[in-house]
């Protein structure tokens, strides 16, 4: 059964052949609830450790997309959230026109994480599962994160290799260290961390990796590329 999902963030013309390995994974399922989580870009938006949207629908060419305000506001009461009324945080909306493609409907739990720290992710994510067991219905995680920004091919493919080696052993304490040390990077380790945490605590026990690249494949510039790899994981 899949849980979640790992998928870039970058631009679709650079990313957005290797996200489409996660998300055809879910193609014709059915979640009632899908919890995207993503890093935070900007600093005007680090408002909190963790912020969510105050609007009720996110809408793309593709229509209209429902937030799951109730699990917000009963979220809230478990972990503090900031409320934002507008942002432009593309590594959350980057993932929405992939999963109305590939579910029929849905209500989506948007959260975007300023704090990346194992504690919070660890705190984050138990609450997560937390309240996944209290709500009827099944839920799908997203976490969404590049990997490796700017380094050559060589380096970046040895860095995003530990990090992807670390996912698919599902050794959590082990990639937050490595990050922490700077063996791998990630924009979204924290999301990464968190997603992994509250699925394992859902029963998830499995991690795998289902294709990589970088930059460099699209552009033919290897001298300085963006990693990218599309992951699942399963209960």
């Amino acid at each position: 059964e899949i849980i979640g999902l790992i998928a870039p963030h970058a631009g679709y013309m650079y990313s957005g052949q290797v996200a489409a390995y996660a998300y055809r994974q879910i193609k014709g399922r059915q979640y009632d609830r899908v919890i995207v989580v993503s890093p935070v870009h900007r600093a005007y938006i680090a408002r909190a450790q963790a912020v969510v949207t105050a609007v009720e629908y996110y809408r793309t060419p593709l229509g209209d997309i429902p937030v799951d305000v109730g699990f917000l506001r009963r979220l809230a009461e478990r972990i503090p959230l900031g409320l934002l009324r507008d942002d432009d945080e593309h590594s959350l909306e980057i993932q929405l026109p992939f999963l109305q493609v590939t579910l029929p409907s849905f209500h989506l739990v948007p959260i975007m994480m300023a704090d990346q720290s194992l504690l919070f992710c660890q705190d984050l994510g138990q609450a997560l599962a937390e309240a996944v067991r209290k709500e009827a219905g099944s839920t799908l995680f997203v976490a969404s994160t590049d990997l490796s920004h700017f380094y050559h091919d060589r380096t970046a493919r040895e860095l995003d290799q530990t990090f992807i080696r670390y996912v698919e052993a599902y050794d959590v304490p082990g990639l937050a260290y490595a990050v922490g040390q700077g063996k791998t990077e990630a924009c979204g380790a924290g999301p990464v961390i968190t997603v992994m945490t509250a699925c394992k605590l859902l029963g998830a026990r499995e991690a795998r990796i289902l294709h990589y690249a970088n930059s460099g494949d699209v552009t033919g510039d290897f001298s300085r590329v963006v990693g990218y790899a599309a992951g699942v994981i399963l209960r």
